[in-house]
């Protein structure tokens, strides 16, 4: 017994520290210090989980005291472990840096029921990590999943889906400006930005290879400049990551009009320590078209290779490669300087299911993009970001295009030329991103400098006229159009070939702040200031060069948000400006300048932003004003009894309107994106010939999109998915001038829908696009028929 009672004694110290419990607490963050949601943290060897709330705190109540683990792990992150000693009544872990930064977590977490269609944050819109809620600016992601969904196989397409944005022409692959065309807030765009960072192409992005794509909408000139973007806004597309987690997924996609299209996407580690990750996407591509000839074929490959070696730093290398050969789209030129008789498609007698051209008249639209990116987190305040990128891209081959030049409306002229083009794109931009405090206030900075230059080289031959046809029946000189044909013609031709290289520089410093005046009132302030420099045009025939300007330009912006429901509503507005350099012109009188200021667009907005039911339901919806100043007109000046054209930068415009882009998950497997804009645009001061006229390249002035998916969640019908939408633009005035008059594109309704079905890896779809076979058109002073009704299949293997 006085043994027993010995030991009992001697254990119970230790006895009772068994039994003693600790409270513990931490936060984790991303690589550039923000809160990382939804991270799995289990404690070892207890086996208790639990998950960072949307500040990335966690914690384990009445944990038991002794030495235990920590694993920190979430689907696609590089996983982490602590060793840590508790004791006593309360534990802080000191804060835990994840490898990612904030824009990886929102590609590869998932929070709540997953609201499919959105992305509650961006890295990219301000060039500082903010969520949309804090965020002044108006902006609408598309995502991966919405894609997929959609049986997307380009990128025209997935734009269907946001509000205030139409296509006004396909890509044409020619020099200088052969990416598709659209319409933006009442203004043209293009696609011209990845990953925050000017990236041209000479024809439309391939969408293997994104993960999300942002329409950042009104004059963002204080972030980003004025040399790529429009007044309207500009849209960045955001690439796929490398992943720590070896997976991938194949898929075929084919239909209608010998649509044919394989892509893959692969990735994983490529180290033990998963310091060293990677990722291929491709995609090859077969289109043909409704019409008697035309065709696009095209490969890509988009290697990715992310080295972390250690929690600060993160080295990323990009590249994307992309080939492809094929015929210029249909695209029939108005005629400019007269009346025009025919007022819409319908009375242009012309068959659009003709071409108008030949499979042999083509052309080749080669384009390389290398990028690398260097993220250091300096300490809990302060990261830098380091990006630099350069872009090669040829327009080489022959491209047509045809033109009412006649005093008809049924002679149409084919013209054609011989193309050898060739431009490069550099882009170094440097950022400082700080978060702190000042007092009790957060404080974001931003603090950033950029470098651009494009220069390009054209040795192309002249535009010669091939022949003219009658449009109104089966001209038999209608199949004499090939490339000996314009081989003869170009080179009987008097005219000069041009033979040209251009340099422009663009040098830009710009800040950003974003003060939290209190927790729900958040206050931006920007500026940019951005000079300009035109090395001008050096002709090679001529050994001469013209052209040489430069130009300084200041760009601020103010922002305003309050959320009265923290993190779920918000009111915002904003003062956004842009602007477009302007070259200088020769004035015909030498007292009169022709050195002109940048043009200036000043958006004044105000709208609301919903996340709310837990990211179930997202909105943002807008009032918007823009006028633009410093533009440029014709006026006619009499001097000593004679009449002179100078050109004056009195002219004006403006555009107004309103948008909403909703998306909600109401209830588990249901998925849907609507979009509604209207605008209104005119020239407020300009030459009479347009004065007070909308101008043709504002689009339709509604616009309505919607696309539902639906997969069951019945235990026996689960995989099975149901897809349907419709996308409605309203008339639109292609031609719009007192000289020609009106040509009318008729309004439009088109219904989609898909059946979809997931098996284990596999999944199958299928897919039909305006299924009520409606002819209709879009156009910028050009008529370009559009793809009637069209099947696709698709399947895909997940691994």
């Amino acid at each position: 017994m006085r043994v027993l009672l010995l030991v009992i004694y001697l254990a119970l110290p230790a006895i009772l520290l068994a039994q003693e419990t600790t409270d513990i607490y931490g936060k984790i963050l991303s690589s550039d210090g923000q809160p990382a949601e939804g991270i799995t943290v289990k404690l070892l060897p207890q086996n208790i989980t639990v998950f960072t709330n949307s500040k990335g705190n966690y914690s384990f109540k009445q944990a038991t005291s002794g030495q235990l683990t920590l694993s920190i792990t979430s689907v696609g992150l590089q996983a982490q472990n602590r060793e840590i000693h508790a004791e006593g009544g309360r534990l802080d872990i000191p804060t835990i840096y994840l490898s990612e930064n904030r824009a990886a977590l929102e590609e590869i977490i998932v929070s709540g029921v997953a609201n499919k269609y959105t992305r509650k944050s961006s890295p990219y819109v301000a060039k500082m990590p903010l969520k949309n809620l804090e965020n002044p600016q108006s902006y609408a992601v598309i995502t991966k999943e919405l894609l997929q969904s959609q049986v997307n196989t380009n990128f025209d397409d997935a734009l269907s889906n946001v509000s205030g944005i139409d296509k006004l022409w396909s890509s044409t692959g020619r020099p200088g400006d052969g990416v598709s065309y659209y319409t933006l807030r009442g203004f043209s765009t293009q696609a011209a930005m990845v990953n925050g960072v000017v990236s041209i192409a000479s024809t439309s992005p391939d969408p293997a290879n994104l993960e999300t794509i942002e329409v950042i909408k009104g004059p963002s000139g204080s972030l980003y400049g004025g040399a790529a973007i429009g007044f309207g806004g500009l849209i960045n597309n955001i690439t796929k990551k490398p992943l720590d987690t070896l997976g991938g997924r194949v898929n075929y996609i084919g239909g209608s009009f010998d649509e044919h299209r394989v892509t893959a996407d692969v990735y994983g580690p490529l180290s033990a320590n998963k310091k060293l990750l990677g990722r291929v996407n491709t995609a090859l591509t077969h289109n043909g078209t409704f019409q008697d000839a035309g065709f696009k074929q095209s490969f890509f490959i988009a290697p990715s290779l992310l080295y972390k070696p250690n929690e600060k730093l993160n080295i990323q290398l990009d590249a994307e490669i992309y080939r492809s050969e094929g015929t210029n789209p249909l695209m029939v030129f108005l005629n400019r300087a007269r009346q025009l008789q025919a007022r819409n498609p319908e009375e242009l007698q012309f068959d659009f299911n003709k071409s108008y051209t030949s499979n042999d008249v083509n052309f080749r639209n080669p384009s390389t993009n290398l990028r690398g990116n260097v993220s250091y987190r300096i300490n809990d305040k302060w990261t830098s970001n380091s990006t630099l990128v350069y872009n090669n891209r040829k327009a080489d081959g022959y491209f047509q295009y045809v033109m009412y030049l006649g005093a008809s409306d049924t002679l149409i002229n084919r013209m054609a030329g011989k193309q050898d083009y060739v431009a490069q794109t550099v882009n170094a931009q440097q950022n400082f991103v700080g978060d702190f405090h000042i007092g009790q206030m957060r404080n974001r900075l931003l603090l950033g400098v950029d470098f651009l230059s494009q220069r390009a080289e054209t040795h192309n031959s002249p535009y010669v006229q091939i022949d003219q046809i009658n449009t109104s029946y089966d001209d038999p000189d209608y199949y004499k159009f090939n490339r000996d044909s314009i081989d003869n013609i170009v080179g009987r031709s008097s005219n000069p070939e041009t033979n040209n290289r251009s340099l422009t520089q663009a040098y830009g410093a710009y800040i950003s702040n974003v003060l939290d005046i209190t927790p729900k009132l958040h206050l931006m302030l920007g500026l940019r200031m951005d000079y300009f420099d035109n090395k001008g045009t050096y002709n090679f025939d001529r050994d001469t060069t013209t052209g040489t300007f430069n130009q300084l330009a200041f760009s601020p912006r103010v922002g305003l948000v309050y959320q009265p429901i923290k993190d779920q509503v918000s009111l915002f507005a904003n003062y956004q400006n842009g602007f477009k350099n302007v070259a200088p012109v020769v004035q015909p009188l030498p007292d009169i300048s022709g050195d002109f200021k940048p043009q200036q667009a000043n958006q004044w907005e105000a709208g609301v932003k919903l996340n709310m039911l837990h990211n179930r339901l997202g909105l943002t919806a807008s009032f918007y004003n823009i006028e633009v100043s410093n533009m440029t007109r014709g006026e006619s000046i009499e001097r000593d009894g004679q009449v002179y054209n100078i050109t004056v930068q009195n002219g004006s415009r403006l555009s107004r309107g309103v948008e909403f882009d909703l998306t909600a998950a109401p209830i588990n497997g249901l998925n849907l994106i609507m979009s509604y804009s209207r605008n209104s645009s005119k020239t407020i001061k300009a030459s009479e010939d347009v004065n007070n006229l909308r101008p043709t390249e504002a689009g339709p002035k509604h616009l309505f999109n919607t696309w539902i998916n639906y997969r069951l969640q019945q235990q026996m019908l689960q995989g099975l998915g149901f897809g349907i939408g419709v996308n409605y633009a309203s008339e639109n005035l292609i031609t719009n001038t007192r000289t020609t008059g009106t040509f009318t594109v008729p309004a439009y309704t088109l219904l989609n829908a898909s059946v979809s079905y997931s098996y284990h890896r596999f999944d199958f779809a299928v897919k039909g696009n305006n299924l009520t076979n409606k002819r209709y058109y879009r156009g910028w002073s050009t008529v370009n028929p559009q793809t009637p009704r069209n099947i696709l299949g698709s399947v895909a293997y997940n691994f």
